[in-house]
Order: C-alpha cells, then sequence, then structure tokens
C-alpha cells in the first residue's frame, strides 16, 4: 500500500505538469493581436526572461555553496534534496514567466474586442500555468525523493527540499519585486516624454 502510494506522488506531478502544458497550449492557440501588439508583447518576454536568465545564474551559485554547507555541516541527503528543491522552484518560475507573459498580450486582444469573458479565461489560465507548475513540481519532486531515499527516517531529508523551494521563491520575489519597479518608473518616464510631461 505504501509503496503504491509512493509512486502516486510522481505520476501526480508528471499529469499535473501535462495539465499546464495543455493550458499553455490553449492559452499560444488564441489570436495575439496586431504586428505592433506582438512586437511589444516579444519585447516584453525577452526582457523578462533575460532578467530571470541572470537571476538564475547568481542562484545556481547561491544553490551550489548552500549544498556545499549543507552536506558538510548535516547530511549529504538533506543537500540532495535542498537542491532538487531549488531547481523545481527555478523551473516553475520560468513557465510561469512564459505562461504570463504569453497570456498579456493574448488577454489585451479579447478585451479589445470586448471579449470580456474570454479576457478573464486568458488571464486566469496564464496564472494557472505558474500554480499548476508549483505543485506540480513540488509533487514530482517530493516524489521521487521519497523513492529514491527509500528510508523510514526520509521525513528527515525532505526538509531540505522545502527549504530550497522556499529560498529560491525568496529570491525570486525580492528580485523580481525590484526588477518590476525598475521597469514601472521607466515605463512613467517614457510615457511622460512621450505626451511632452515635463
Amino acid at each position: 500500500m505504501t509503496e503504491t502510494l509512493s509512486l502516486l506522488m510522481p505520476i501526480t506531478g508528471i499529469l499535473g505538469l501535462i495539465i499546464a502544458y495543455r493550458t499553455y497550449s490553449q492559452i499560444e492557440a488564441l489570436p495575439a493581436g496586431s504586428e505592433k501588439m506582438q512586437a511589444i508583447a516579444h519585447d516584453i518576454r525577452e526582457g523578462a526572461l533575460a532578467f530571470l536568465k541572470k537571476e538564475a545564474f547568481y542562484l545556481v551559485l547561491f544553490i551550489a555553496l548552500v549544498f556545499l554547507v549543507l552536506w558538510a555541516a548535516i547530511q549529504f541527503e538533506v543537500a540532495i534534496s535542498y537542491a532538487v528543491g531549488s531547481f523545481c522552484s527555478l523551473f516553475a518560475g520560468f513557465f510561469g514567466m512564459t505562461a504570463a507573459t504569453s497570456a498579456n498580450v493574448r488577454t489585451t486582444q479579447a478585451a479589445s474586442e470586448k471579449n470580456q469573458g474570454l479576457a478573464l479565461m486568458t488571464a486566469f489560465n496564464g496564472g494557472s500555468v505558474m500554480g499548476l507548475s508549483v505543485a506540480s513540481l513540488g509533487i514530482l519532486g517530493l516524489g521521487i525523493l521519497y523513492l529514491i531515499f527509500d528510508a523510514p527516517a526520509v521525513a528527515q531529508y525532505l526538509v531540505g527540499f522545502g527549504m530550497g523551494a522556499s529560498s529560491v521563491a525568496l529570491f525570486a520575489r525580492v528580485g523580481g519585486g525590484i526588477y518590476t519597479k525598475a521597469a514601472d518608473v521607466g515605463a512613467d518616464l517614457v510615457g511622460k516624454v512621450e505626451a511632452g510631461i515635463p
């Protein structure tokens, strides 16, 4: 019975990721608006993903450092759990950002056609890809670790998974907040210059 439940965790995680991908595919199939809208959306997506890649570079260095500290100070299994949790969190961020930047322009297009229902569902589905990715990668990562360790005291190792996922999410939240604030200020200044406001 316990073995069956252990196998169900990674299977459930994979199913969740399949649903997230199907949701993303449905978003991609929607009209993305005029050429100008698509060009602006492309620039936004490139900027957001460039930020994420740069942040991921520094996060990987941080993850490697903490991994070595955990290995030396606590236990190798805890360090492995930390690394797996960290990378699951990183991948969830990339999936979520890709879906959000894709959904933005399609939501705008639906709203410009006065199709409130479609605009709402597009925005909702864009956010749900991130939610599904976080939950699915969490279940998948924990399920795989549980199967690998296969020990009665497995829970003490899995603490590292939560620590890894949380630390990456914390950095992403702080870094993302600074990035979006800079983007807001930049957009405000550009808008004032274009409108000729002193």
